[in-house]
């Protein structure tokens, strides 16, 4: 049975400070519902992601700021940074860019208004099976394109080995794509 974490509850005691920090994040609003006086919630999505958060008036017991450790992965750390510290701010918790820039390697840190705790994760390659071998897909346009690079590098040793030219190289590409994502066996 598949079970997929689509809602992560972010505590605030400011409701519309919230709404303001997350949309000024580039953050995608999906609702604001009010049914009555002492309910509310706000479900917003950070770009690219799969998953949201919500907040509100009455949504969960937990203390304002009690939520740390909210994981977010982006493929260029210092991208990034420089995106927050236009846009709400970063600290220091964490050391940042991995010097050797390794994959799973590198942290950035910020709070929201009321303190719960984020932290940015530089991903740039998967490790294997973290992916549904039966999806693909591509959170951005340079995630694609980043795949399509990575494919035609391999592609090329790939017809080096060979000593032809593969004149089915879209399909060559594809498997290899599909295959890097689900932590797979690539083509040779």
């Amino acid at each position: 049975m598949d079970m997929k974490l689509e809602v992560v509850v972010v505590p605030v005691a400011d409701v519309d400070r919230a709404k303001k920090f997350y949309t000024a994040l580039g953050w995608r609003l999906d609702a604001d519902v009010a049914p009555d006086t002492g309910f509310r919630v706000v479900q917003m999505t950070p770009p690219g992601s799969p998953a949201s958060v919500i907040f509100g008036t009455s949504v969960t017991e937990q203390a304002p700021g009690s939520a740390r450790g909210l994981h977010l992965v982006v493929d260029d750390i210092e991208a990034a940074h420089a995106e927050l510290e236009r846009n709400g701010g970063t600290d220091a918790r964490v050391p940042g860019a991995d010097p050797k820039r390794g994959s799973y390697g590198s942290f950035l840190s910020f709070d929201d208004p009321d303190g719960n705790g984020w932290l940015l994760q530089e991903v740039t390659t998967r490790l294997p099976g973290r992916l549904d071998p039966a999806t693909t897909e591509f959170a951005s346009a340079g995630d694609l394109a980043g795949a399509l690079r990575r494919a035609a590098a391999a592609h090329g040793e790939h017809e080096a080995r060979t000593g032809a030219e593969d004149p089915d190289w879209p399909d060559w590409y594809a498997r290899y794509m599909v295959s890097e994502q689900a932590g797979t066996e690539p083509p040779v």
